[in-house]
């Protein structure tokens, strides 16, 4: 069920007025059964697991600066690797920094609509889809968009970062 209407100052708000300022046309769509993983995105969504945008957050450990690595589906981001992109060492950030810095709990970061701007890196194989969906904020909300505009939008740089 779409949500054309998301409550102001809501984190789906957020999402929906950042993706206008950047000039994106996008639908926010309720999922019933959530998007907690992307097994389960990918279900309600009707697409591969692998068209499902992970937004995985991780530490940079000497001054604590969030960075986002959207990742396919089916990937498990590398730390080692996305340490290497990045160009210093991570760590796993916690449930708490994560909303602090993005303004969104885990199971519901958007790649969009984030109250701090992020560096951001993206999946390369996110890109062998037409169409790909990401959280539009919360856990159960999701949109869908064409990879590259969103590695655009987002102004991700494409890098080997997964196992």
């Amino acid at each position: 069920m779409a949500n054309p209407l998301p409550a102001p100052g809501s984190s789906l708000a957020r999402v929906q007025a950042d993706a206008s300022r950047l000039g994106l046309s996008i639908t926010i769509t309720e999922l019933a059964a959530g998007t907690r993983t992307a097994e389960d995105a990918a279900n309600a969504a009707g697409c591969q697991v692998d068209q499902i945008v992970k937004s995985v957050v991780l530490r940079t450990v000497a001054t604590g600066e969030h960075l986002l690595f959207l990742t396919a589906g089916n990937h498990r981001v590398d730390p080692a690797k996305a340490a290497l992109l990045a160009g210093t060492p991570l760590e796993k950030a916690d449930a708490a920094s994560i909303r602090a810095a993005t303004g969104f709990a885990i199971g519901g970061v958007s790649p969009l609509g984030h109250l701090n701007p992020i560096r951001t890196w993206a999946d390369p194989h996110l890109t062998d889809f037409p169409v790909i969906w990401a959280a539009a904020g919360t856990p159960f909300h999701v949109f869908s968009i064409a990879p590259d505009r969103l590695i655009a939008a987002c102004a991700a740089q494409l890098g080997d970062f997964t196992e």
